[in-house]
């Protein structure tokens, strides 16, 4: 077993270790989810917590890690008379990103199956987990549909598994630790929110800081023994002070006014989700248990509140995640010192009367009090109808792929060599081919079938020349790429964009889900000059030619086609780009026509033509229109 850096030795990063140690003290907060570079103490600190929290009792060879006192009745181990019981560390278990939910949540025992003609659950990492911490390293990484399932186990605390004949339930109550680098791509929103805690972490900037960084990691790996051993007292401190804090958890309190304080950062902050009041609550608790106190203060809500709500709130484009810390600090102040109650004569001006008429005058409206959770009016909402036939899945929509390796199992084929061994249906031909004397052969092989969700290319190409008004278009142009993007990482969607003017085109953003990189690339897009159109649908096939095998492409084009530079100085600029167009029919296509002079050539029409695209116009569109009528034909 590799030697585990002391959790005590971390220099810096305060926040890490106290969102760790507050799913230490409550694991139903619900994990922490570390951002930050490679490098900056991301799984050196989860690894060193997990050293340092109190042992556990557990029976010897149990796969479930059972509590000793409620044993599981399927657990062959506790649920025999003779189990040895014995204290040892938390389960700290790695989850690999090339994991299967088979590994993951548990499947039916092959070994037994095929031996003995008889069904057992074999458990998996979710069950080797309970009472311990999952890691799980490049977290964003991970297929969506697996993250679902961990979190939706790590939120109920209990892991059920119904396929291939088995529906078997078992508790799951394991702390979730993910990191991920966001240059690899983000989490979508829901799988954001469904982390209890959110830390951003980078290595310190401070030079004295990063040299006592050096200094102690050069000798731990000196001596990890020795090291360790300097760092004894503080470890065996700092365990003792989670299990203080344990035990002290369920008498800790937040009073009436803080629970009011709680929510109002939640709104004052912009966070939809009630999860977050929730896990705000229990980190300002837990909190509070680490410093031996049971009640909880604004200051540790203010504390918890820099870890609960930043990845929930509701950003803009470019918006950095964080939390406005003069605001936070204020609303915190006047928690902690709220205003002095009315005095005697004040309370008795505010009695209502004691006559019938009070709730009349304290409710003019005549309404009952429920009018005053009533929804206001949302105002009138702009909404745009383009009355087209769905592109259907040929045309770029997200549209479910069967694949042999990744998504849900959804069938079985025959195949005497599967590449994923459907056992389900693997056993029943054994069974149904002769019942009487059961044995399997290759000829029973059968290999799963899956169906994952494949995302879409979505290629702009944009006329950014003198010929249109190329300075307002690119701006609807860039807020369209910014808001295809915000969603993009969810829906396995990447976008790209070419722009042209002057004597060529250029990709500016190659096919990316990460909205920094396409806010540098939009940042300073010159515009004016020429159309080399032929160019830009040479530069779009040859971008679409080295995506094969990805993403399905949407080719969408915003132009007048008014073309007038050829390709090489020679040739019919037009021309070229029809023969061009005519090349790259039968990609999915939608041509957005751009011109605005009051003589119309129709140019655009031709291109649509061309290409065998559907064809719009698009000069009374919005930037929110155009990112909308996209959408509309990605089908959705």
């Amino acid at each position: 077993m590799s030697p585990i850096y002391p959790f005590a030795a971390i220099v810096g990063q305060e926040q890490l270790k106290q969102a760790l140690l507050i799913c230490a003290v409550d694991p139903t907060v619900g994990g922490v989810l570390v951002r930050g570079d490679k490098g900056s103490a991301k799984s050196t600190a989860a690894r060193g917590l997990a050293a340092v929290l109190p042992a556990i009792r557990r029976a010897t060879g149990c796969g479930y890690n059972c509590e000793p006192d409620h044993p599981l009745p399927l657990c062959p181990v506790c649920s025999g008379d003779a189990r040895a019981l014995h204290d040892g560390p938390v389960p700290f278990i790695n989850l690999p990103l090339g994991a299967t939910e088979d590994r993951v949540l548990g499947s039916l025992d092959f070994e037994k199956a095929l031996q003995g003609g008889k069904q057992a659950f074999k458990p998996g990492l979710l069950a080797a987990a309970h009472r311990g911490m999952l890691y799980i390293d490049e977290v964003n990484l991970l297929a969506d549909h697996l993250v679902d399932v961990l979190l939706d186990a790590a939120a109920m605390g209990v892991n059920t598994v119904e396929r291939e004949g088995l529906a078997v339930s078992h508790p799951a109550r394991v702390t979730l630790l993910g990191t991920m680098n966001q240059e690899e791509g983000d989490l979508r929103p829901q799988l954001l929110d469904r982390f209890g805690l959110m830390v951003d972490v980078a290595a310190p900037r401070e030079p004295a800081l990063r040299a006592e960084v050096v200094r102690r990691r050069l000798a731990f790996e000196a001596d990890p023994a020795g090291f360790a051993a300097q760092w004894q007292a503080d470890s065996e401190a700092l365990r003792e002070n989670i299990a203080a804090a344990r035990a002290l958890l369920p008498q800790t309190r937040l009073s009436d006014s803080l629970f009011h304080f709680v929510s109002e950062l939640c709104c004052e902050f912009d966070v939809s989700s009630l999860r977050a009041d929730i896990v705000l609550n229990k980190a300002a608790r837990a909190l509070a248990a680490l410093d031996g106190r049971i009640d909880a203060t604004a200051e540790d809500i203010r504390d918890a509140a820099r870890l609960v709500l930043p990845h929930r709130r509701r950003r803009k484009p470019f918006e950095q995640s964080g939390l406005d810390q003069d605001k936070l600090e204020q609303m915190t102040q006047q928690a902690s010192n709220p205003p002095p109650p009315p005095t005697q004569d004040q309370g008795d001006a505010t009695q209502p009367p004691p006559d019938g008429d009070s709730e009349q005058e304290q409710n003019p409206s005549g309404h009952g009090s429920e009018q005053i959770f009533a929804a206001a009016p949302a105002g009138d909402i702009a909404r745009i109808r383009v009355q087209a036939p769905s592109l259907g899945d040929a045309a770029g929509r997200r549209s479910d792929g069967a694949s042999r390796q990744r998504g849900h199992y959804v069938r079985a084929e025959a195949n005497p060599q599967p590449a994923q061994l459907a056992v389900d249906a693997t056993l029943r031909h054994a069974i149904l081919r002769d019942p009487d004397h059961f044995a399997v052969t290759r000829a029973d092989l059968h290999d799963k079938v899956r169906i994952a969700k494949q995302g879409n290319l979505i290629l702009l190409v944009v006329d950014a020349s003198g010929s249109m008004a190329a300075r307002q278009r690119m701006e609807q142009v860039k807020g369209t790429v910014l808001s295809l993007l915000e969603d993009a990482y969810r829906r396995r969607d990447q976008v790209a964009l070419i722009a042209f003017r002057g004597q060529q085109a250029e990709l500016l953003l190659p096919p990316c889900n990460r909205v920094e990189q396409a806010e540098l690339a939009l940042r300073e897009l010159p515009t004016g000059g020429r159309t080399p159109l032929a160019h830009a649908l040479a530069l779009a096939a040859d971008t679409l030619s080295r995506q094969l095998g990805g993403p399905a492409p949407l080719l969408v084009i915003l132009s007048d086609g008014r073309a007038n530079v050829a390709l090489d100085g020679d040739g019919d600029p037009w021309r070229q780009a029809l023969d061009l167009a005519g090349q790259l029919a039968g990609a999915p296509a939608l041509v957005l026509d751009t011109e605005q002079d009051f003589v119309r050539l129709g140019r655009a029409r031709e291109l649509a033509e061309a290409l065998g695209a559907e064809y719009l116009a698009c000069d009374a569109l919005t930037g929110e229109q155009l990112t909308l009528t996209i959408q509309q034909r990605l089908g959705r």
